[in-house]
Formats: C-alpha cells, structure tokens, sequence
C-alpha cells in the first residue's frame, strides 16, 4: 500500500502528464485542419487553376485606399510564382508628411498579370504600416571621453525635452507570404483564424478561395528600425517572399495576435521584441522541444521544493551546512514557518561540530571577500573606461548588477569549502539538489534561445559548475554506508524479510 507521501507525489505527476497531453492536442488542433469529406459544402483552391498572378506593391499616407490616387508603386513582380522565394529591396519615396511624424502605409495586390488590382475583381490585398511610434534610441557615449558609439547623422540639433517623445521609425523590411498548399476545405468548419485572410468567389457551381496572402509582422525587429528625420527623402525596404503551409500559417497567425493582445494590455515595441525574437529566430521544432523542456522546469522545481521542505524537517543540526549559501538559507527560512519542525532543531544552541562548521563557513567567506571585492570594483572601473553607456545611471546600475551576479555565485562557494575541510558531503539535501540541477541544465537551454544580455547568460552556466564540483565531492568522500545513522539505521543492513503464509 502507497505511503501518503508518494501517493502525493504520484498525484502531481500524473496532473503534470495529464497537463503535457493536454497542451499537445490543443497545438496540434492548431496546425492540423480536417479536410473536407463531402462534395456539398467544400471550399476550393483558386491557385488550383494555376493562374497567372502579378505581386504589387505601394505606398501611400492614407490607412484607407479608394483609388488609385496618391499612391507610389514601388515594386512589381510580373509573373509571379509563389514557389518560388525572392528577397528584393527597393528605395522608398519619404513623403512630408511622414518626415513631420506621420505615418506611411504599404499595400500589397496579389493580383492577375496584366490587369491594375483596382480592375481585378479576384485581387486580394492587405495593408501594412512601414513606420512605427517610438523613443529613439539614447545615444551610448564614453562617460569619461565624451566619445560616442555611433557619429550624429541629423543635421540640425533636437531639444533635450524632445528626447522623451515617440518619433516615426522606419520599418526596413517587409515579410510576405501565400498559402500554396492545394487544401480543400470545408465550409461548414472553418477555422476561424485563416477564415479572416480568405476571400471566396463563386466560379460555377463550385465556391474557391482566393490566394491567402499574409504579412509577417513578427519578422519586424526593434533592432532593425531606422529614426526618421526630416531631411531624409528616401528609404531602403527590403521586400522577401517565401511560401507557407497551412499549419506554419495557423501557428503564425496565432503567434501575432498573442504578440498583440500583449501591446494592447500595455507592453511597449522594446518588450513585445523580446517575444518575437523567440519565435523568429528559433526553430519550430526546436522551439516545441522548449515547451516540453519548460514543462519538465516547472515539475523539477515542485519536487525540489518538496523534498527540500523534507531534509529539512528531518534537520535536526546545522552540522556540515553553510549559512552562507543563499539557496540553503531560502529554503530553510521557508521551512521555519511551517508547522511540524522537530523541536530538536535548536538555533540557540551548538556542538563542537556546528562550532567547526561556523568557523569554516566564516573562513571560507574571508577568503572569498580577497577576491569578490576587487574583481566587483576592477569589473565596473574597466567597463568605465572601454564600455560606453548612456549616462552615468546606466553605468552605475550595470555595475551593481554584474556585483549581484558576482555575489550570487561567490556565495555558493563556502559549501564547497565546508565539505573539503569536513571530508563529508552526508549533510546535503542530495536530492534537491539532483532536481535543481535538472533545472540548471534546462536554463541553459533558455540562455540560448532567449535574448539576454551577455553577464545574465554567463550567470546561468555558473550553476553547472559549482553542482560539478559537488558531484565530484560526493566521489571523493563517498558515505559510509557501515555507519549508522541517527535513526538507528544502517544502508548495509538488509530489511528482516517476513516470514511466508503458508
């Protein structure tokens, strides 16, 4: 019969499985669509017909296009394959009003060769803006020199006050797709996110969608963006086209509006890159694999913090156990306020054993202090003198961080130190330890795939070294498995076995 204590444990893992599957098949309902079955309600592809197509581009200040007024052609793809993958740039016309903080919009037309979109009735298009609102950019100087990262382009020189006002960037790039897969679908399901980008004709007897055409505004990245000034009349955009599958466009189109919906509850262009970024530059399947290795995370930490409420509830001395590491102290401060400790467990009181410990914890944290102190001080001099920074506040908060993360890592060492003088790593909560580890090893995965700055990154493979050294003290000085514990236990001794019914 199961002990409530593993029975507990079983119970969580069998809803973190239930959770894993069930997240699966929500994804996998995104990707997959159900073709239609029947002849009555189907929906057909017009690219079926392999028509001649003609891919347009323009501009124009206006949001709402009703003529072909205003508007500058700035590219043209006659007999267009949407097979096959282009990539062109084009110089773009800078209108007044956008140089005076306006705002200029591109349409697409994907459209028959030959014919002006505004004549095709089978035409299909969407609107793109190519600028964005935004506080530029604070110019990065040498704080001692005065020497800036970048040479000033502007001509004429702006207020300090208009510093902190959003000004048009512009957007270089320009990302297009089409939906080539031949897929019949059905009307009476549609899904509802590629339902929005479809237009239906009735050719016949027959109903046909019409090309889907999608922009991919996850492509447009805060690095790329280009402050607009006034004497600028010209501007490179660099159009690319690709094709795309049904359920990369479901899970594309999905992807933007979370991207979205995160802008409308008020994150800025700088915090919604940080979300692009992940899903630009990492693989899909790699990017999947992530999603299982986060779920595994979030297991990892519950079974840590459960068996770290359990060694120390067990703890009934501070032998062995440095007061110094952070990740000890944390958890024990958590477990002082449950109820149920043992009495035994005595913070006013000390053996010879604890004495020692305290001595070697305090040593160790002295030899630590000949190192941390100048390497926090060397680190924030050099960076002074070869690192260029926006003000002095900047420079000042970059230093206390890289001391966080030189501290963080430092105090983690006098563990290391107590064990090596006591020959003993008995004392440890092994066991959390081992599903911390896991979770060192999965942040490590992170730190490649996230954008971060480069000490955050460092500061994740720190882990992986001092839980090293730690496996290697544990073969150093093994258990000694003969010695009985302080529950009259021996690991040597074998369970008396119950005698059999006959």
């Amino acid at each position: 019969m199961w002990s409530g204590r593993s029975s507990f444990t079983s119970l969580v893992v069998g809803v973190f499985v239930v959770y894993v599957v069930h997240t699966c098949w929500v994804m996998y309902g995104i990707v997959y669509t159900r073709p239609c079955a029947a002849d009555g309600n189907c929906i057909l592809p017009y690219l079926a017909r392999r028509p001649k197509l003609q891919l347009s581009v323009y501009t124009t200040t206006r949001s709402n296009l009703g003529a072909e007024n205003n508007v500058d052609l700035v590219l043209n793809v006659e007999d267009f394959d949407v097979e096959s993958k282009f990539e062109r740039t084009v110089n773009v016309s800078v209108p007044k009003k956008t140089r005076n903080n306006g705002t200029l919009y591109a349409y697409i037309f994907l459209h028959h060769a030959g014919v002006l979109p505004w004549h095709d009735g089978k035409q299909v298009h969407l609107v793109s803006p190519l600028t964005t609102y935004m506080v530029p950019k604070p110019e990065e100087v040498n704080l001692l020199t005065g020497e800036s990262a970048t040479q000033q382009i502007e001509a004429e020189k702006k207020p300090t006050s208009a510093l902190d006002e959003p000004v048009s960037h512009w957007r270089p790039r320009l990302t297009l797709n089409v939906m080539v897969d031949d897929f019949i679908f059905d009307g009476s399901s549609l899904p509802a996110d590629v339902h929005r980008y479809m237009k239906m004709i009735q050719l016949g007897k027959t109903v046909h969608y019409l090309p889907i055409l999608f922009i991919d505004q996850l492509s447009n990245r805060v690095k790329d963006l280009m402050v607009i000034n006034r004497s600028t009349t010209e501007l490179p955009l660099t159009v690319s086209y690709d094709k795309i599958s049904l359920g990369r466009l479901r899970f594309w189109i999905h992807m933007q509006d979370a991207v979205f919906s995160l802008q409308q509850f008020g994150f800025s262009e700088k915090d919604a890159d940080e979300v692009k970024g992940i899903f630009v530059d990492t693989n899909l399947y790699f990017l999947a694999l992530t999603f299982f290795v986060a779920a595994f995370h979030l297991l990892f930490d519950f079974l840590a913090f459960k068996n770290d409420i359990s060694f120390w509830k067990k703890k009934k001395t501070m032998i062995g156990m440095s007061t110094k590491l952070w990740k000890v102290k944390k958890a024990l401060k958590m477990t002082v306020v449950w109820r149920g400790l043992r009495p035994q467990f005595q913070f006013g009181t000390y053996s010879e054993s604890e004495r020692k410990t305290e001595e070697y914890d305090t040593q160790a944290m002295r030899y630590l202090s000949y190192l941390l102190y100048p390497l926090c001080v060397g680190g924030a001099v050099y960076s002074l003198l070869n690192v260029k920074y926006k003000s002095w506040y900047s420079w000042l908060i970059n230093s206390f961080v890289n001391g966080v993360y030189a501290f963080g890592f430092l105090f983690m060492l006098p563990q290391l130190f107590v064990n090596y003088k006591m020959k003993s790593v008995a004392h440890l909560p092994w066991k959390a330890f081992t599903y911390k580890a896991f979770n060192t090893f999965i942040d490590d995965v992170f730190a490649f795939i996230i954008t971060m700055p480069t000490s955050h990154r460092l500061a994740c493979f720190r882990d992986d070294v001092v839980f090293l050294v730690y496996l290697y003290q544990r073969w150093l000085y093994p258990v000694d498995k003969s010695r009985v514990n302080e529950f009259g236990e021996s690991y040597e001794e074998k369970p008396p076995r119950k005698p059999r019914a006959d």
